[in-house]
């Protein structure tokens, strides 16, 4: 079953940033790009389409006729009959290195009569290799921390009163929005001098958003937490 509250929070978060950030403001690519990490985490459902005006104006998505695929002459028969979407890779379950479906995007897909890529995906650089993207279209998104992020979102939520938006994304805690694959690699001095984090916990405060961060089906109760002096310390602001 897909995870509707996190599909809803990234395209809520989208269409938010997308309405504050200046007309070719490169870091909303950036963004896009690490909302979008995030929402892999999770069992979610391909929700490119509810934003896909603002990920293609944005640069984050690129729109070509599928007759720009750079198989196409070998393979027309094939793209020609394409009728619904489609991915575009393939996967060998039974294959020694398969490692799952997670890269299903990176070949592309096709919602006809387009094909579709998303910067930093393989078939995005096969597109510029062939001299389809130019310029920074065909430089790769800069990675950006989650906590950058979710420090624009609550920023740009406070103008829009949406003091849900911003408790929701706190709510997430420390390990989700500044960990990793071994969790939060910082200590509670650490989190405190960072300025995203700063900014992010005085919006809270201000907007007296922590209700709705403790209401989050995905909030950590410290007694459960995996760093308790983390966990306490962002729960108490």
């Amino acid at each position: 079953m897909s995870d509707h509250l996190i599909e809803d929070l990234v395209a809520d978060s989208i269409r938010i940033l997308d309405g504050h950030a200046e007309a070719g403001d490169p870091r909303a690519r950036d963004w896009y790009s690490a909302l979008y990490r995030f929402q892999s985490g999770f069992d979610c459902s391909f929700t490119h389409f509810r934003v896909m005006d603002i990920l293609l104006r944005r640069r984050y998505t690129y729109r070509f006729p599928v007759s720009l695929h750079p198989d196409y002459a070998e393979r027309s028969p094939y793209f020609d009959a394409l009728t619904e979407f489609t991915a575009l890779r393939t996967f060998d379950e039974d294959a020694p290195d398969f490692d799952g479906h997670g890269s299903w995007l990176e070949d592309g897909y096709v919602e006809p009569p387009f094909l579709y890529c998303d910067a930093g995906t393989e078939l995005w650089r096969r597109m510029a290799a062939v001299g389809e993207l130019h310029g920074s279209d065909a430089a790769p998104p800069h990675r950006t921390r989650l906590i950058e992020v979710v420090r624009e979102v609550a920023v740009t939520a406070e103008k829009e009163q949406d003091r849900e938006l911003i408790g929701l994304w706190y709510g997430f805690g420390c390990e989700t929005l500044l960990g990793g694959p071994a969790g939060c690699s910082f200590d509670v001095s650490e989190l405190a001098e960072m300025p995203a984090v700063q900014d992010l916990r005085t919006i809270v405060r201000r907007t007296d958003a922590l209700p709705v961060a403790q209401g989050s089906p995905y909030a950590v109760p410290v007694e459960f937490a995996d760093h308790h002096d983390l966990e306490a310390w962002w729960w108490e602001l």
